[in-house]
């Protein structure tokens, strides 16, 4: 029996090939894609709004008639149409035009517009509005229905996807979609039909609740809204199932590696550490991959927990592969192994972009080998020619930085290139619970949340930047008592070459104001080899301040340092800040964050810098950082192919993840109802575990 997921979109009527290709775009081929690609807010177009009672920022429908229309020649040539119903005025700007509108649009003519109101030069104006001359009468409000907004790609106007979608709803009554949830679940939570949920989302009815469709709480965009997070669940836990269709090795440990490294360490384990090793020890002595993320907020000692579960590894006869997002970041924790294993007679090898020439080739045979047991690096690590002996455990630092294919490309280099290699995913961006859940269902969760001791909390001051020279002097009083200090530089622009500029001309005057201190600077577009030099300098103390773009979020250790300058924290998010936040505070000296903003501030600006001066706790910043950003932005997974939801909205619809996170399970059983789901909700993008 012919299915909606069998009929292709060219059975449409004004669907040929060049949109076929467009819709394509958006991943639709199928009818059924069509109806899935699903608006994401509504427009209330059911009655006219009276001119006279509009105010600024009203959306809405008008309707008068042409009472003028110019040309006006302002900073911008425009064409200014004024409309007159019984209650008053209103102009429509055109700043786009033709002589076929101009003579559209003449005195005289009716016309019916819908846009958002904005104070003009005229009064009461809209931009561009949509319209119709000489409309056909509203349709009346007990058959009036809310206008669908949906997403869109370069070459498709709302119009026409509304009229493919109106044409798809037809077939629905001859193919109803499939129902691929079970029975129990509907019952349990007394879901709506799907082919019915769908059919009201793209044209809900007059007597539908309005304020529960422009909020995303009615029940059928609820009912569609838990089968797209199930998709997501089961997506991830696929994967899962894939990497542990293969054995690992089961690493267990000989000789006393762990607790001669422990012996050397100048400082004590906290408890929170030892529990989390535990639970790693345990997962590496299972022949089953291991799939663990570690979360620990700035300071709880990461790295550490990291090296003791290589140790474990390398006590086996196995090799590790340690992966950091950045050439700082990877640098940072091959010094630190350095130091760390040398001693123990352990040898490590440096792979990143810029080791070239006979030095790679060196540690490339030293990694084939075995002869190194340990290599780190950045995403060189994933190149085809890097070749282990035996590698079992993946270490792979920040993963929010990597998308799932770059993490599963390791996997491929396990032992004989059968084994899968055990993984341990550390992030230092502590993600809210519920985030976790979801974003990292294949993945068992540790939480490093205990500070090591000693650890003084860090003062945090916001401050206008009309206070500029006296934080300046701040800065030449603590580098004068023989502290360091960094200043960052955030830009609003996403170009790098931006940031880069502003760091250099604030260094340039940072220098010029401060002329007994040594000042570096760091930013994105400084050759590697550069970074590391200024890096290692400020870190041997050869520098009293470095001037820094965000480059030095994630991984900068500088004990001496207890004073830290953020320019326009308004423009980060809440977990970036406490990140670059957490370069200071390593030593035993009282510390300072200063987030020098830029007036005025929103109120939602001044609670986002509230939250900072009144926590520590990445965990607390986090939750609030996704609320107000959501969870793209908190873990940066525009690259990873995850969270992209065309319904869900994190925060709303947060009370299913937990709900969804018992159900998936049960649902993954059925190969056939899983592989529906996931192929409905996410189509191309399912292949993460196809690397």
């Amino acid at each position: 029996m012919t299915a909606l997921e069998d009929i292709q979109v060219t059975v449409l009527k004004g669907v040929g090939n060049s949109l076929a290709e467009k819709l394509a775009r958006l991943g639709i081929h199928s009818l059924q894609d069509l109806l899935f690609h699903l608006p994401h807010r509504y427009e209330d177009r059911t009655r006219v709004i009276p001119m006279g009672s509009l105010r600024v920022g009203d959306v809405g429908v008008v309707e008068g008639e042409v009472v003028k229309n110019d040309v006006v020649m302002g900073r911008r040539r425009s064409m200014q149409v004024t409309l007159r119903d019984e209650t008053g005025f209103l102009v429509l700007r055109f700043f786009h035009f033709n002589a076929a509108q101009k003579s559209q649009l003449a005195v005289g003519a009716r016309v019916r517009c819908y846009g958002e109101v904005r104070a003009g030069r005229a009064g009461y104006e809209i931009y561009h509005p949509e319209y119709d001359v000489n409309p056909e009468p509203m349709v009346t409000q007990d058959s009036a229905t809310l206008t669908p907004v949906y997403p869109l790609t370069e070459g498709i106007q709302q119009p026409r996807v509304r009229s493919l979608c109106r044409q798809a709803l037809t077939y629905l009554q001859r193919y109803p979609i499939r129902e691929l949830l079970p029975s129990t679940i509907l019952t349990d939570y007394q879901l709506p039909d799907i082919s019915a949920a769908v059919a009201l989302v793209h044209a809900p009815p007059a007597s539908a609740n309005v304020p529960q469709l422009v909020a995303g709480k009615h029940p059928a965009q609820q009912r569609l809204v838990m089968e797209e997070l199930l998709a997501h669940q089961l997506s991830l836990l696929q994967v899962r199932q894939q990497i542990q269709q293969r054995q690992a090795l089961a690493l267990l440990p000989q000789g006393d590696l762990a607790e001669r490294f422990i012996e050397n360490l100048p400082f004590s384990l906290t408890g929170a550490q030892r529990q989390v090793l535990a639970d790693i020890r345990q997962d590496l002595s299972q022949p089953l991959p291991m799939l663990r993320l570690v979360q620990g907020d700035v300071g709880s000692g990461k790295t550490v927990v990291a090296a003791l579960s290589a140790l474990q590894a390398i006590s086996s006869g196995a090799q590790v592969a340690l992966m950091a997002p950045t050439e700082i970041l990877a640098e940072q924790h091959y010094t630190s192994f350095c130091q760390w294993l040398e001693p123990l007679g352990i040898q490590t090898a440096w792979l990143s972009g810029k080791v070239k020439g006979k030095a790679r080739t060196e540690a490339l045979a030293r990694v084939a080998s075995g002869e190194a047991a340990i290599a780190i690096g950045t995403h060189a690590l994933f190149q085809q020619d890097v070749l282990f002996d035996r590698l079992a455990l993946v270490i792979v630092d920040e993963q929010h930085r990597f998308g799932v294919h770059q993490r599963l490309a390791l996997r491929e280099k396990g032992v004989a290139g059968t084994m899968a290699p055990h993984q341990l995913i550390m992030t230092a961006t502590p993600i809210p619970r519920t985030l976790a859940m979801s974003a990292y269902a294949d993945l068992d969760t540790s939480v490093i949340d205990e500070l090591p001791p000693g650890r003084k909390p860090i003062e945090t001051i916001a401050v206008p930047d009309s206070r500029r020279d006296d934080v300046i002097e701040r800065v030449r009083q603590a580098c004068e008592q023989g502290r360091q200090a960094y200043w960052v530089c955030t830009l609003i622009e996403e170009s790098e070459a931006l940031q880069c500029q502003a760091a250099e001309v604030t260094e340039q005057e940072l220098r010029e104001r401060l002329p007994g201190l040594r000042v570096g600077l760091v930013h994105g577009r400084l050759k590697a080899t550069d970074k590391a030099a200024v890096m290692a300098s400020f870190k041997s103390g050869e520098l009293d301040l470095l001037v820094a773009t965000t480059v030095i979020e994630v991984g900068v250790d500088v004990p001496n340092a207890s004073l830290i300058i953020i320019e326009n924290p308004e423009r980060l998010g809440l977990a970036q800040l406490h990140q670059l936040r957490g370069r200071v505070g390593r030593g035993h000296e009282a510390s300072y964050c200063v987030l020098m903003y830029h007036p005025p501030l929103s109120q939602n600006g001044k609670a986002r810098l509230q939250v900072l001066r009144d926590s520590q706790d990445g965990f607390v910043i986090a939750e609030k950082d996704l609320e107000i950003r959501g969870p793209g932005e908190v873990l940066g997974t525009r690259q990873t192919g995850l969270m992209q939801f065309r319904l869900a909205e994190f925060e709303r619809d947060k009370a299913w993840i937990e709900v969804v996170r018992e159900l998936a399970p049960g649902v993954l059983a059925d190969a056939g109802r899983t592989e529906g789901l996931v192929r409905r909700w996410l189509g191309q993008r399912t292949q993460y575990g196809d690397v």
